[in-house]
């Protein structure tokens, strides 16, 4: 029977099957285990693959065994667990210094748990050095640290790190069991719940933003139908430009509240008088702050270039599936949008379309990397014109 913490993951019955059989037969009676004390989570984007991970150290870390309802439960839940690590890597990368830190506290022994559990969200950003430090710490483990790593693919980390883990491979939740929660938990109609659940691809992370921030439908229309509509050079380059700027509009939007409340903070713990100057010294950590908040919006721009670009490979999805004869057994992804959908499938062959679709993967790919996204973005548009 699966235990009360994984209760709110949907469509992920097997790895919850492993995990829970772990957490029953991982720990004696005699206060010893015989659990494996490295896993790795694998799953595609917005799959779970951190809540997941969380909702299995909870259950590691609670006497019953993940009962949801005790305080380590409620704790874990609130993320405020004293045991509990979650390390998530809002900039572009995990450095060294950071994962030395994590190492460090690792090796605490646990205030109130069997275990000292590490979550690290994004262990695909992890720099080489940073990799290579954290390999060390898994290899040798304290005796009640258990860490656990989040990656998109086994490939994204260290062969070294991922032979020495226990993987649990996700999968990507139906839209069915995505539309359920949302009108569960979010509170929305059914016929926006199943749009934002075909519309996420199995994002539910996305299909939350989609149903709670009316504006980004109307932004995600509007990438899709400049897709549609691409045919000269002018377009895009317009279109590349508006791409960029609807990324910086999202990004600056879940930012800027964050920032100002950080800043605040920093300048009340270095003690800012009423003239607003900070004390000597104290540049240094307002810097710092400054360059990871920077970071942060450079890598939520990024992600938000990615997410528009997924969008447009649901209209190149779409235009197949009309053109292979089968839009009658199935709705479209973007079914709002049928008769732009319908036009533009008339007029180009499903060869046309698939290179365009390549061409969008690989661009995804490209922006992985530290490259200029507006030449990127340009690039791309120029190759998908009709």
């Amino acid at each position: 029977m699966a235990v009360a913490l994984f209760d709110e993951i949907i469509g992920q019955e097997r790895a919850i099957e492993i995990l829970t059989r772990a957490v029953i037969s991982g720990v004696q009676r005699d206060g010893s285990h015989a659990l494996v004390q490295s896993w790795l989570f694998t799953g595609p984007p917005g799959s779970g693959r951190s809540h997941v991970a969380i909702a299995f150290a909870g259950a590691l870390l609670c006497n019953q065994g993940g009962c949801g309802a005790c305080q380590s439960c409620h704790l874990v839940k609130s993320s405020s667990h004293p045991d509990l690590e979650v390390i998530k890597t809002e900039g572009l990368s995990l450095k060294i210094d950071e994962v030395r830190e994590i190492i460090a506290r690792a090796s605490w022994e646990p205030s109130s748990s069997r275990f000292r559990v590490v979550v690290i969200e994004d262990a695909e950003r992890l720099t080489e050095s940073a990799a290579n430090a954290l390999l060390k710490a898994i290899e040798e483990p304290g005796v009640r640290t258990i860490w656990l790593l989040c990656a998109p693919t086994v490939e994204d980390v260290l062969p070294t790190i991922r032979s020495r883990c226990r993987q649990v491979s996700l999968v990507t939740p139906t839209a069915e069991a995505i539309a359920q929660l949302l009108v569960r938990e979010e509170k929305v109609s059914a016929s926006d719940a199943h749009f934002a659940a075909r519309a996420s691809q199995g994002h539910i992370g996305r299909a939350r933003f989609l149903v709670r921030e009316p504006a980004s439908r109307a932004r995600r229309d509007e990438v899709i139908t400049m897709a549609l509509e691409l045919h000269d050079v002018a377009g895009a380059m317009a279109g590349a430009a508006r791409l960029m700027e609807i990324a910086a509009e999202e990004a600056e939007s879940e930012a800027s509240e964050r920032d100002e409340v950080e800043r605040e903070q920093l300048s009340n713990a270095l003690g800012v008088g009423a003239t607003g100057k900070a004390p000597a010294g104290s540049s240094k950590a307002l810097k710092d702050l400054e360059k990871e908040q920077k970071s942060r919006i450079t890598r939520a721009t990024r992600d938000s270039i990615d997410r528009a670009l997924l969008d447009i490979s649901t209209a190149y999805r779409d235009l197949l599936t009309i053109q292979m004869g089968i839009a009658g057994e199935r709705e479209l992804i973007n079914e709002h949008l049928r008769v732009q959908i319908e036009k533009r499938a008339g007029a180009c062959s499903a060869d046309d379309v698939m290179k365009r679709w390549e061409e969008v993967m690989a661009a995804r790919r490209t922006l992985k990397f530290n490259v200029a996204p507006l030449l990127t973005l340009e690039a791309l548009l120029l190759k998908v014109r009709f």
